[in-house]
């Protein structure tokens, strides 16, 4: 995010921004919440998930360093959050309030910019996504969810992801019996080894030839 802001302006929005600090296990907002602002990782990761109305929880994505969350707020004020961001460890966010970005953009108009190439990229993933769950077969997307994970997670193998089965499966928008395949046909293959609650990578650049 801080990347697409002019160096001479980039001071500022970090003047502006606020440092939160999370526990593994703290829910940083539930859906339902109001939406105070903008949050930039910059330390530790989190789970995004969301609850359908049969009640059952859903997990979407997993987020690190480097990625934001909660853009919206900045756009429509008053809105409620529509996901909960969980820690999954130590986590500490960057914090930009609707009210101050408000004011940022008053005093320096070309910072808008920067929200409008935010929408813009999660607008295009979400595309990706939908057309990925189109033509892809679920067991390629349940390995190409666990590939981006690893990379979030560290990068380099070995690498774990404490996940479950069925999160992966939610992730990659198919069955726990469909993920339970892939990955043990990943794990025959020496790519990843399974454990309870977590999936650990061997084989990064393996996993990843088998997903292209």
């Amino acid at each position: 995010m801080l990347d697409a802001i002019p160096e001479e302006q980039r001071h500022l929005v970090l003047r502006t921004m606020v440092r939160r600090r999370y526990r593994r296990g703290a829910v940083v907002f539930d859906a339902g919440d109001l939406a105070d602002g903008l949050h930039l990782v910059d330390k530790g990761r989190l789970v995004v998930r969301v609850t359908t109305p049969a009640g059952d929880v859903v997990t979407l994505n997993v987020l690190g360093p480097g990625d934001c969350f909660g853009e919206l707020a900045l756009v429509i004020p008053g809105r409620r959050r529509t996901a909960t961001i969980e820690a999954l460890e130590p986590v500490e966010t960057m914090l930009l309030s609707a009210p101050a970005f408000t004011d940022l953009v008053t005093r320096h108009p070309a910072i808008q910019g920067v929200l409008v190439q935010l929408l813009a990229g999660q607008v295009a993933r979400l595309s990706s996504r939908v057309v990925e769950a189109l033509y892809t077969p679920a067991e390629v997307r349940v390995l190409r969810r666990v590939a981006e994970l690893a990379v979030t997670f560290g990068g380099t193998a070995p690498v774990d992801i404490p996940l479950t089965q069925e999160a992966l499966a939610t992730m990659a928008g198919t069955t726990r019996p469909t993920a339970n395949k892939a990955l043990r046909q990943a794990e025959e293959r020496g790519h990843l080894s399974l454990r309870r609650g977590r999936v650990t990578v061997l084989d990064l650049e393996g996993l990843g030839a088998a997903t292209s």
